[in-house]
């Protein structure tokens, strides 16, 4: 699925859409370079999981959680884990919320197989998304996010 992206509102809105049907053990891994908007969808998608705090990107943290009123967010930022072991290290319980993870295609091999991939390019001013299910459960997440959306 390839949804255009005009604004930021609305890459905003479309990771609200995803966070509405999105369920704990969900993984999200969002691919794309630097200022494609894939904070600005994890805002919207910590927005519908009802985040207490504002979402801002982990980048030199790597890894926040947030506690949400519906489910709760593991949001990283994978762009300066360097190996695998460093994934290991953060040591995240992300099965008992929703995991989002930029820069996901950096630590693929320590993803779970089933997963949501979100690939973000830049077009002009518009940001297209490219929505990659991997899986039977991102599947259906999927087929979710098309009704909703």
């Amino acid at each position: 699925m390839i949804i255009r992206s005009e604004s930021v509102e609305r890459t905003r809105e479309l990771g609200q859409v995803l966070g509405s049907v999105a369920n704990a053990g969900t993984a999200v891994i969002l691919i794309g370079e630097l200022g494609a908007g894939k904070t600005t969808f994890t805002q919207g998608l910590g927005a519908a999981l009802g985040a207490r705090e504002a979402v801002t990107s982990p980048t030199f943290v790597v890894a926040r959680e947030h506690r949400g009123e519906r489910e709760d967010l593991v949001h990283v930022d994978a762009y300066r884990v360097h190996s695998l072991q460093e994934w290991d290290d953060l040591d995240l319980d992300y099965e008992s919320g929703v995991l989002v993870v930029e820069w996901g295609d950096r630590v693929l091999a320590a993803l779970p197989e089933d997963r949501l991939e979100v690939r973000f390019a830049i077009d002009d001013d518009a940001r297209t998304l490219e929505f990659i299910a991997r899986g039977p459960v991102s599947r259906a997440l999927l087929t979710a996010f098309e009704a909703a959306s």
